[in-house]
């Protein structure tokens, strides 16, 4: 749930937000983390937020084709960089990359909500960077990609066969149930249990 200094720190924040203006350092964005964690400071949020907002939006909207889900992301993530911007570690990652990871872990909880309506879950809904190998995807994005390609092989070789299927082969649960022979609440099941365990595995990174 909000806290008052994250609603008045949000608030700013959107006042202040201007994409075009937004094209500030890796040092200058570290810089803005530390000032958070060290005494909340709302001008040093709202640079992050103007920075990342559009950003992140736009990540969500690849991820769920769907503006309020993105926004939904957008205000999630953004609300846990405020919380917990002491655990960032600019000696482990970029602020991007941070900021990046935060997103995708709030992304498994809302695609685990998801996950008993395959018929809102697409292929690129987990996976979204996987096939998006060119120069306009973003470098933190592409690296991201990298570890969701990685992720797979940590799981187990059941549910592992489920999510290529439904994420990359883009077929729906129903399909891959008939495919594999099992049960669809099988499938289900499988999916849920893959989506926990990588996501357990993304909060041990952090």
């Amino acid at each position: 749930m909000s806290t008052p200094a994250w609603s008045e720190a949000r608030y700013t924040a959107k006042r202040q937000s201007n994409p075009r203006d937004s094209n500030v350092s890796g040092d200058q964005l570290a810089n803005d983390l530390a000032q958070i964690a060290s005494g909340r400071c709302k001008k040093a949020f709202g640079r992050v937020f103007a920075y990342f907002a559009p950003r992140l939006k736009a990540f969500g909207y690849k991820q769920f084709g769907n503006e309020q889900l993105a926004l939904e992301l957008v205000q999630e993530t953004l609300l846990t960089v405020w919380n917990k911007s002491h655990l960032y570690d600019p000696e482990k990652a970029a602020v991007s990359t941070w900021v990046y990871r935060v997103a995708r872990n709030q992304s498994f909880d809302m695609m685990r909500r998801q996950a008993a309506r395959p018929e809102t879950l697409m292929a690129d809904d987990l996976w979204p960077l996987a096939s998006q190998e060119s120069d306009d995807v973003p470098i933190d994005e592409q690296i991201l990609g990298d570890q969701a390609r990685a992720l797979l092989a940590l799981l187990p070789d059941a549910q592992r066969q489920v999510i290529e299927k439904i994420y990359v082969e883009d077929k729906t649960q129903q399909e891959t149930a008939l495919e594999l022979g099992v049960p669809l609440g099988t499938v289900k099941s499988r999916v849920r249990l893959a989506l926990e365990r990588l996501k357990e595995h993304l909060h041990r990174e952090d």
